[in-house]
């Protein structure tokens, strides 16, 4: 039985949704610490792109296509890691789809595809990074929530029970450890504010308008608490003053928090530039949003300009 790695470096990393955003931004810099990163996602043509710009710096990495919602895909995923460098390390569950608008307004094909994303998807790489951790003994699985996990948002409904879904599996997983004596696999959860990255391109959209969000984080917060929590995982770590004032703010006080966010939420929306209803990227990989950044405070700064 191996011991846990107190080192970035050699660490054979799994990151789910690699191919833009926090994924993205976490599977580069890890692999610049030396570690070998198992980049999956949809996009299976930026993932090549992402090997080879780390091989280029001297880095490992290997590519695997993978929809999330498929659990054979995502075992596929788990297969291709232990074949290539033997063990696995850490689990990056970066998954995570949005609808944004009313719930009655949003069709109820796209609620279900969030619930097989963030939800089931989600599961399927716990299910297959735990029963690795327990045969080799150690492991760290990382799961991507939310603050939606704690506060629940108005206008990201689904999106945000799937993220409150993701804590409470989270909490579940670190309490069974614990009665199973499996002392060396953590289980932590990042919990970032609302964040410029691509998933604001890629949510499906019932608004009306272009999605938006007050005082939005840099992604490289998250990507550093991410890389971070390989080495010392948290159960649950809001990033930034935000995410933290509101997870303490929720617990103090939470229908008042709860009504403040939906106030933000509504407002911040209805900023937005004119926009056509559409599904975005949640069953069908689109070109738009290849970076880590989204360029949506950009956008916002130009809309506010105009106003």
């Amino acid at each position: 039985m191996s011991a846990r790695p107190d080192s970035l470096r050699n660490l054979v990393v799994v990151v789910v949704g690699a191919s833009s955003g926090f994924g993205r931004g976490a599977a580069i810099k890890l692999a610049a610490e030396g570690a070998s990163v198992v980049i999956a996602a949809r996009r299976k043509s930026m993932l090549d792109e992402m090997v080879s710009e780390i091989g280029s710096r001297g880095g490992s990495a290997l590519a695997v296509e993978a929809d999330v919602s498929d659990p054979a895909q995502v075992s596929a995923i788990a297969e291709a890691a232990i074949a290539r460098f033997g063990s696995i390390d850490v689990w990056i569950n970066n998954v995570g789809v949005g609808a944004i608008g009313y719930f009655w307004d949003i069709p109820i094909e796209d609620h279900s595809r969030l619930v097989d994303v963030n939800l089931k998807g989600l599961i399927y790489g716990a299910h297959a990074a735990l029963r690795q951790f327990a045969e080799q003994g150690y492991g760290t699985l990382i799961n991507t929530g939310s603050i939606d996990s704690e506060v629940p948002l108005a206008l990201q409904n689904t999106y945000a029970a799937t993220k409150a879904g993701v804590l409470s599996l989270s909490r579940s997983l670190n309490e069974e450890l614990r009665l199973a004596g499996l002392d060396d696999i953590k289980v932590g959860t990042i919990m970032p504010w609302a964040v410029d990255t691509p998933w604001w391109t890629h949510a499906a959209n019932y608004t009306g308008h272009e999605p938006r969000m007050a005082m939005m984080d840099d992604p490289e917060i998250v990507v550093d608490a991410i890389v971070r929590s390989c080495l010392t995982p948290k159960e649950e770590r809001p990033v930034g003053w935000k995410a933290k004032a509101s997870d303490m703010s929720h617990h103090l006080m939470p229908d008042l928090t709860e009504r403040m966010s939906a106030d933000i939420a509504k407002k911040e929306s209805e900023r937005g530039d004119d926009k056509a209803s559409h599904t975005g990227a949640i069953y069908h990989p689109i070109l738009d949003g290849m970076g880590v950044d989204g360029g949506i405070r950009a956008r916002m700064k130009r809309e506010d300009l105009a106003d």
